[in-house]
């Protein structure tokens, strides 16, 4: 029976140490803090907090995916007018699409339950279209603002904005680096607490934004609500003064706090820290004082805009921070320490990897539309595509999309365009998936038909919210409860009034006549909508991932017409092959198969599809009992795992937090970092572990113990050699994975790395034809393999063999899959 480990740490005893994922942290954390309900819209890299957190603990609090921020925010407004606390997460382009409902609420200040806002954010940007900093809005609206400087804060932060929310009758914000959210740390679980509910007048007419109520309500935060305010955060544990010898000082805020901390560490650097719990209001107060008992020079770290500095220099406190048009967003500790003028030896820049533009997933139901309309692009029937956000987003890269605005921005994009050029009407498509649609797509929907313009629009129908990993939609056959969902979009569209044809997503003759025939009504002054329906691929259950495919290389006639998709690619011999990642398009007709001229495409036997099936391993045995004197293992240690999406850096790192803390360094701190939401599959990811004495997710180039590759090009992705000690190891996978977009030709040279690595202890070890040796056809245990050899080599070596494999079987629970990963254990052991 599968554990649920989300309750489990909801019900744990306080106490007691875990290393969980910032977004999980929070998540128990509130349902310790006992909040009653939660709503949110999935969105990079809040989503887990629901979706990996909440949703597991539903008979605990109330908790609900809505269609769109603004309804979420309102939604949860609604909770707290019936006494209920509630939290309400999203990402800072949700906040500004929740705006109007955001602002308005903001003012209210009589007795109700907590409204807590998590917004996660995301300044590089790894998953956002935008780098608003919301600072001056939270300041605008007069709300409390905490922003959580490590992982321990992450788990207590619900408890802190509860309290605040109760007392000051306000709502909250908890603003959270997206680096916290998506790394992991060592936290601490608090004791349990049963909130009950807040008393509420059952007169609720008092809850209205008339415009004189608004004033009043204005009036009143005001004058009293910030001074309250402005008083709790000068005297606030949260704020964290690090004193040293008071020449040198640096104010900060969240995640930032964490890496000057590094920097103070790493380089033995006497400073003096001020990190800052709350941001709005600000302890004008304690930051002159900090001021004060600098005598050299004050530096601010910030991510976003220059707010705090800003405010610094309105106090009179010349510290130095950004320039006025920096275009620095996000500090990392490398930023820092060149910031405080620590940054050490400059390095050589290295040649980079080769482009892994972001693709598509293998079998995707968007894969023949995309070749559609590229081709019809190519020839001109199509001039111009006005994307979306989502999964088709994606479609940029296939030459099938052009703009990319926002959430359910793409057909009044087209419709301003076409009023503007009228002759363009049957030239232009808008592109939408089918949540976005149900998020705020229908708007533009409606709106096409009220302006009564001619087109095209097209929702790509998989289902789900699929580019942040599957979540339901009003669209999915069950909602976050698992009740069945009611929802018609089809039958909205048409009660809407527009014309509305249904297409299968794998059946490209379909998709070509539906497109031209579309196109042609649009010539006609008439506005259709095409929903084009396939499944999302990541959430067809494997078992109906059946159909195999082979190439007949007597009919083949290498035109590469079938190189569509990452799970085919060319083989050495010049015929194209599948490789573990062929879903099958699970089970609809192949898109490839669809696509070749020549029939070269075969389904394989009953007999062939046996041989991919990974065989079962013998039976391992008991692990013995070990103990370990925590003096004799390294006062730190760091490695960082380079690869590319599907080849189990997360399952990896995984594996090296439960060494760790198996191995004591519970008692000191476990961190372990991830490219934000990693990525599609195929495209570059890095992990980041370390533990001891460390502070940041995020590694300091130069101090970095062992690097591993699990794709040989991916080792000279920028920065990565840079980070390696004097003297530190690295070991390399052979594997190489080619884009679609090369040639095998056009992959690094072997010397060029050799070249490059030859002041390390460089190890290259074949994991993937290993795991092939040993059975495995799907390659998947390729990255076991690789555990396996780092267990030989210094300085992971200093962990005892069965430490690590207690490790790896804590993650492993299935008995079958425990056995597959011991054997690839061993075999990469044998390796070295």
């Amino acid at each position: 029976m599968k554990t649920n480990k989300i309750k489990e740490l909801c019900l744990a005893e306080a106490g007691r140490t875990e290393v969980l994922q910032g977004n999980i942290a929070f998540a128990v954390g509130c349902v310790r803090a006992g909040i009653h309900a939660a709503e949110g819209y999935p969105g990079t890299p809040s989503t887990e907090v629901i979706d990996r957190g909440l949703s597991q603990v539903q008979d605990m609090i109330t908790v609900g995916w809505s269609v769109n921020e603004a309804v979420a925010v309102a939604t949860g407004f609604g909770h707290t007018l019936a006494g209920h606390d509630a939290v309400v997460t999203m990402k800072i382009p949700g906040l500004f699409q929740a705006g109007d409902v955001f602002t308005s609420s903001s003012f209210y200040h009589q007795p109700r339950g907590a409204l807590i806002y998590f917004i996660a954010s995301d300044f590089t940007p790894s998953s956002t279209q935008h780098l608003v900093d919301p600072h001056t809005l939270f300041k605008g609206c007069g709300l409390p603002v905490f922003e959580p400087a490590n992982h321990q804060e992450m788990m207590d932060a619900a408890a802190i904005a509860v309290e605040i929310g109760r007392k000051f009758n306000t709502p909250v914000v908890i603003l959270a680096s997206g680096v916290l959210c998506h790394s992991e740390g060592l936290v601490q679980l608090k004791p349990i607490q049963n909130r009950p509910s807040a008393e509420v007048s059952e007169d609720l007419r008092q809850f209205n934004c008339l415009p004189r109520m608004a004033r009043a309500n204005y009036d009143v935060v005001l004058q009293t609500r910030l001074p309250g305010l402005t008083k709790m955060v000068e005297h606030s544990p949260m704020n964290k003064w690090i004193e040293g010898a008071g020449k040198v000082g640096v104010i900060t805020c969240g995640v930032n706090a964490m890496f000057v901390q590094e920097v103070k560490q790493a380089h033995d650097f006497d400073l003096d820290v001020l990190s800052l719990g709350f941001t709005n209001p600000l302890p004008e107060k304690l930051m002159k004082q900090f001021c004060d008992s600098i005598s050299d020079q004050i530096y601010v770290v910030e991510d976003g805009t220059t707010y705090l500095q800003d405010k610094l220099e309105m106090m009179g406190v010349l510290a130095q921070g950004k320039d006025a048009l920096s275009n620095v967003t996000e500090y990392e500790p490398e930023s820092i320490a060149q910031l405080l003028g620590i940054s050490g030896e400059v390095r050589t820049h290295l040649p980079g990897a080769i482009n892994r533009p972001p693709m598509i997933c293998a079998g995707c139901p968007y894969r023949l539309f995309a070749g559609v309309i590229s081709k019809l692009k190519e020839r001109g029937t199509i001039k111009h595509i006005f994307g979306d956000i989502g999964c088709n987003s994606l479609l940029y890269f296939l030459n099938a999309m052009d703009t990319g605005l926002a959430m359910g921005a793409s057909e009044a994009e087209r419709v301003g365009f076409v009023l503007s050029k009228p002759d363009m009407a049957d030239k232009c498509i808008s592109i939408i998936g089918d949540s976005t649609e149900c998020h705020s797509g229908m708007d533009g929907t409606r709106n096409t038909v009220f302006r009564k313009v001619p087109g095209v629009k097209v929702i790509l129908d998989n289902y789900w919210t699929a580019m942040t990993g599957g979540q339901p939609a009003p669209t999915s056959p069950v909602n976050l409860a698992g009740e069945p969902n009611n929802y018609d979009l089809v039958g909205e569209l048409r009660g809407t009034g527009v014309d509305v044809s249904i297409v299968d997503a794998y059946d490209v003759k379909s998709i070509r006549k539906a497109v031209r025939q579309a196109l042609k009504k649009a010539g006609e002054g008439k506005f259709s909508t095409l929903v084009v329906r396939g499944a999302c691929i990541k959430k067809v259950p494997n078992s109906e991932k059946g159909i195999k495919l082979k190439i007949n290389k007597e009919n083949c006639q290498q035109c590469e017409t079938c190189l569509i998709c990452a799970g085919n690619e060319m083989g050495p011999d010049g015929f194209p092959a599948y490789n573990n990642l062929c879903s099958g398009c699970g089970s609809n007709n192949p898109a490839c198969q669809q696509l070749c001229p020549f029939g070269a495409i075969e389904n394989q036997t009953d007999e062939e599809r046996e041989q991919t099936v990974v065989p079962d391993f013998a039976e391992p045995p008991e692990i013995a009992d070990v103990s370990i004197d925590r003096m004799q293992l390294p006062e730190r240690l760091s490695l960082a795992i380079r690869g590319i999406g599907g080849q189990g850096n997360l399952f990896f790192g995984r594996v090296l937090t439960k060494l760790a803390f198996l191995g004591g360094y519970d008692e000191t701190n476990i961190v372990k970092g991830e490219t934000h939401g990693m990525a599609q599959m195929g495209g570059p990811v890095i992990s980041t572990f370390s533990c001891g004495k460390v502070h940041s997710p995020v590694l300091l180039p130069g101090k970095v113990d062992c690097l591993v590759s699990m794709e040989i090009s991916e080792l000279l992705r920028p920065g990565f050699l840079n980070l390696i000690t004097e003297g530190g190891t690295i070991i390399c996978a052979e594997t190489k994975v080619v884009p679609q977009t090369l040639t095998l030709d056009q992959y690094p040279e072997p010397q060029t790395i050799r070249e490059l690595t030859d002041k390390y202890n460089f190890i290259s070890v074949d994991v993937l034809g290993k795991a092939l040796e040993i059975g495995d056809s799907t390659g998947r245990i390729a990255n076991v393999v690789m555990m396996g050899a780092l267990s030989k080599i210094a300085p992971l070596n200093v962990f005892p063999m069965e430490l690590w494999l207690k490790a790896l079987q804590s993650v492993t629970p299935h008995p079958k899959l425990w056995a597959a990963n011991y054997a690839a254990f061993e075999a990469g052991q044998d390796m070295i």
